[in-house]
């Protein structure tokens, strides 16, 4: 067989039915964890108006100025395919008149986002992400909430041997004073940084702390920090937040260069990082952004939340079959035909099956029962159901266990109720 004609585009990936298990596992984790925590599912659509992510991510971000797919429509509107997740639930917060509801709101949602940039592991084009947003409350006990989640969320999936990183990069009052002290250092050594840098100098230097390149290190572990040169609000801020995470026994490291790679974030950043790789491996980021609102054309409405990489967490997950750990598996039945003339009653005992919330399939036709056994396995069956003539005229069923091979004749009608007894035993 030659190669295929067509395969995924570079930087994505198919999602192929053995790994099925662990990324529902993976959502109904998340999604627990948010439900005990009083968080509320949010769906937003894929692309969006592209003007948004240049008014909220920033337009001088790595993200919008090399990294987003945008297109103009045959209506010649520009839409972009969503890059990250907090702007276009912002969007929704004001289109909806969200602010109306009681505040704060508290969202979570799976999006699969989109940028342009050279794959890696664990890194892709297309990739997965679970969100929290906490949109209408500056309190920095939200921020330790927030950071809270994330974190009782990576213990209930059991990740281990995690770092908590944790900053303040101030607001729009103290950092343009501690922009221009960054500014000004790294002008001196502007010859030494990457290509990259010396525009993020000029434009965005705050972003010149996140940049990831190897030669740009060394002056990154020199700089000037930010929580050094808060002002007094952000000051209080910053330290009733590391209060509250000492409170609730959270291991963090105060990480006085660490900063997100969007222009809305304000005061707290944060990431969770794996003990290899450390944060050019991050799984989990995040962090208040008290302007993004009033910048999409709302009134000043404070927020702050997180984005974990769905496919960076099943990297770290342990369990060997996450979806299927610690529990018994659902039945799955094959129905096999002892004999061509059964075929419709094959068919009806299928469908009975279903109907009764019982996963049935129709072994293949034209094959010996023997070979229909084998489909059973192949397919991960629990159990075939035989039928023959003779357990036509009796209405019943010859029952099989797959995995013990055992086999006993129940009645039709109480087919369902014997593998519903089989997997709670």
């Amino acid at each position: 067989m030659g190669k295929p004609q067509f395969q995924s585009p570079r930087g994505t990936a198919d999602i192929l039915p053995g790994a099925q298990a662990h990324w529902r596992y993976f959502e109904a984790a998340a999604s627990k964890a948010a439900a005990r925590f009083g968080y509320e599912r949010i769906d937003t659509p894929t692309f969006e108006d592209a003007r948004l992510y240049v008014r909220g991510v920033g337009a001088f971000t790595d993200i919008v100025e090399k990294e987003t797919y945008t297109f103009q429509d045959r209506g010649g509107d520009r839409f972009t395919l969503r890059p990250e997740g907090t702007a276009g639930v912002c969007r929704a917060y004001l289109q909806h008149g969200m602010s109306n509801l009681p505040q704060p709101v508290r969202l979570f949602y799976f999006n699969n986002l989109f940028r342009y940039e050279r794959p890696q592991a664990g890194r892709f084009r297309e990739h997965h992400q679970l969100g929290v947003e906490v949109i209408g409350d500056s309190d920095a006990a939200i921020d330790a909430e927030v950071i809270e989640l994330a974190w009782r969320l990576l213990e209930d999936l059991d990740v281990g041997g995690l770092t908590l990183l944790v900053n303040s990069i101030g607001d729009p009052a103290c950092r343009p004073a501690y922009v221009g002290k960054l500014r000004e250092y790294y002008s001196r050594a502007e010859d030494e940084i990457c290509r990259d840098c010396r525009r993020r100098l000029e434009r965005n230097p705050l972003r010149l702390l996140d940049c990831k390149e190897k030669q740009c290190q060394p002056l990154i572990a020199g700089a000037p920090a930010g929580a050094d040169h808060l002002c007094g609000l952000c000051l209080e801020h910053w330290e009733m937040l590391l209060g509250f995470l000492e409170a609730l026994g959270l291991p963090f490291t105060v990480d006085k260069r660490l900063v997100r790679g969007f222009d809305y974030y304000t005061r707290t950043v944060f990431e969770i990082v794996p003990p290899t790789g450390g944060r050019m491996s991050t799984i989990c980021g995040g962090g208040r952004y008290d302007g993004l609102i009033e910048e999409l054309g709302g009134r000043p409405t404070p927020g702050i939340g997180f984005g974990m990489g769905v496919e960076r967490i099943l990297q770290e997950l342990r369990l060997p079959d996450a979806g299927r750990a610690g529990r018994r598996p659902s039945p799955k039945v094959v129905v096999v035909h002892a004999g061509a003339d059964v075929r419709g009653e094959c068919m009806r005992l299928a469908a009975g099956l279903r109907a009764d919330g019982v996963a049935a399939l129709l072994a293949p036709s034209g094959r010996s029962l023997k070979s229909q056994l084998r489909y059973a396995s192949a397919v991960h069956a629990t159990h075939a159901a035989i039928l023959g003539a003779d357990e036509v005229a009796r209405g019943s069923a010859s029952l099989r266990d797959m995995a013990k091979s055992g086999q006993r004749e129940v009645s039709r009608d109480a087919l369902a109720a014997a593998l519903a007894a089989w997997a709670s035993a």
